[in-house]
């Protein structure tokens, strides 16, 4: 099936033949749906501290901090903003030329509220005379949107979300970048360094960086530290094989194969090359301003404490599994622990021996961790928290994208329509062993899960592959902790009128 061209391509993208071969038996097969126990609830599966325990738990990340660590902001951040203004794109091709839906409607009512106001003022002058409220008087309510989207203008439909400007402040409005860089400064901190890394689109890289060393001096004066600021591309080599609709390879014009991007589980290549005690995981638009900036850094400040103390008695009861001189009162206790703290259960553990006991808790805590702050379900999309089956037959907490689950399973749907909880708000993540040696995070993936759309490239259809999600399947086997967390801590931006949400003005 693959010519000898192929082979040589692939192998210049740095994929294997195999991983090839593989991903074309995934077209043919599709993914296995994840069995469910249950949907994450508090007391099952979802901890919510009490006020007590917050104040311990920050306690613990504030002297976490005061010794000798390392901590990296790890911020995805390579999705342009177009999504975020579909609706406008569609008003610029309308047949009609005011506004005349309740989104475009809103938009305009409202367009003095938005942070880009003035930058957009200063394009609408340049480029067509007259400031955003004379156009809007005169009708010309089209040539603003250009303005805002397009080349001549801010070119906000071309350019990374991470790049717009979000917040308006007394010194000048903000983008989400720097909004990552006050929060690093806030709680990732140590040693007057705060490191953040973003992945970033190779076409917006060398943007980034000018942004990056535009702002950096400013915010390294106002919080008295310095900034170590890297990034990375998503690799050419965690790209899938597009195929057509018979599940044979799709090519294009030319000949060749194509590739398209793995999505953003392909993310897990790039945390897998920080290297860093613990590192904390947020998307680029869930920032808000400084005013009520304190809620999230003391929940950020929460979930890295009780990392931080889950991972110190991990590295005990695995010191004291190497010994080998443990008593089984305490084989009891570490299985408590791993029930209790980690949420991973065996229905048949009171059947394994001594020894098979020991080995089964040295596997189950010899990988990494990762703490989610999970939000109440007020009905935005997204996945949620589950106890899931594994392979090997334990349950354990997942996150879970709708894909994954069976849609013809009524117990399951109602068990995600239902969920009192949704989506990880944020991570933050362990990823050394007891000895200071960083996991290899790909050996942590459930190959096995996935997601296959449809698409479509010059008027042809064709079908995508996505790899698993960096929270979903890329990191399935990680001990995982699911903490309730407040809404207020979870602020993303799908659409520009987003903006005009009172959490972002």
């Amino acid at each position: 099936m693959l010519s000898k061209q192929d082979l040589n391509q692939i192998s210049a993208r740095g994929i294997s033949e195999e991983m090839v071969e593989h991903q074309l038996q995934d077209f043919k097969q599709g993914f296995p749906f994840l069995k469910i126990e249950a949907a994450a609830a508090i007391g099952n599966g979802i901890f919510k501290p009490t006020e007590e325990e917050v104040k311990k738990y920050v306690a613990d990340w504030t002297d976490y901090l005061s010794s000798d660590h390392s901590v990296v902001k790890f911020v995805p951040a390579s999705g342009a903003a177009s999504r975020m203004f579909k609706d406008l794109f569609a008003f610029l091709s309308a047949t009609y030329d005011v506004p005349t839906t309740d989104f475009e409607k809103t938009f305009f009512d409202n367009i003095k509220k938005f942070a880009f106001k003035k930058a957009l003022c200063a394009e609408c002058k340049k480029n067509d005379g007259g400031c955003v409220c004379d156009l809007t008087k005169a009708g010309n309510y089209k040539a603003v949107v250009a303005n805002l989207l397009e080349a001549k203008g801010l070119n906000y439909g071309q350019l990374p979300k991470g790049l717009l400007l979000f917040h308006q402040y007394e010194d000048g409005p903000r983008t989400p970048m720097e909004e990552h860089l006050v929060e690093a400064a806030l709680y990732a901190s140590t040693n007057g360094n705060a490191n953040i890394h973003f992945t970033v689109s190779h076409d917006h890289l060398e943007l980034f960086k000018k942004k990056v060393a535009e702002k950096i001096a400013y915010y390294e004066q106002k919080f008295g530290i310095k900034y170590n600021v890297s990034f990375s591309e998503q690799k050419p080599s965690t790209d899938t094989i597009a195929a057509n609709p018979d599940n044979t390879p799709f090519r294009n014009e030319d000949g060749s194969l194509l590739f398209r991007p793995g999505g953003h589980g392909a993310l897990i290549q790039n945390l897998n090359e920080i290297d860093a005690d613990v590192v904390f995981v947020k998307n680029i638009d869930n920032v808000v301003p400084d005013r009520i900036k304190d809620e999230t850094v003391l929940y950020k400040k929460l979930i890295a404490g009780i990392l931080v103390d889950t991972q110190k008695q991990v590295f005990a009861y695995l010191r004291l599994l190497e010994s080998g001189a443990y008593t089984d009162a305490q084989l009891e206790e570490m299985v408590s622990f791993l029930e209790g703290r980690l949420c991973c259960r065996k229905h048949d553990v009171k059947s394994l021996s001594r020894e098979q006991l020991a080995d089964y808790l040295r596997t189950k805590f010899s990988r990494p961790i990762r703490v989610c702050g999970v939000v109440k379900n007020v009905g935005e999309p997204g996945g949620g928290p589950f106890l899931c089956y594994n392979q090997d037959g334990t349950v354990s907490p997942q996150i879970l994208e709708s894909s994954q689950i069976d849609k013809n399973n009524a117990e399951y749907m109602e068990m995600f329509k239902n969920g009192t909880h949704f989506n990880p708000v944020d991570l933050v993540c362990a990823t050394k062993d007891k000895d200071g040696n960083h996991y290899q995070l790909p050996d942590f993936v459930d190959k096995n899960t996935g997601f296959i759309s449809s698409k479509s490239k010059n008027g042809k259809e064709l079908k995508a592959l996505e790899l698993p999600g960096l929270w979903n399947g890329a990191m399935s086997n990680w001990n995982t902790i699911f903490v309730e967390v407040p809404i207020g801590t979870f602020n993303p931006v799908k659409t520009v009128n987003d903006l005009l949400r009172e959490q972002h003005q």
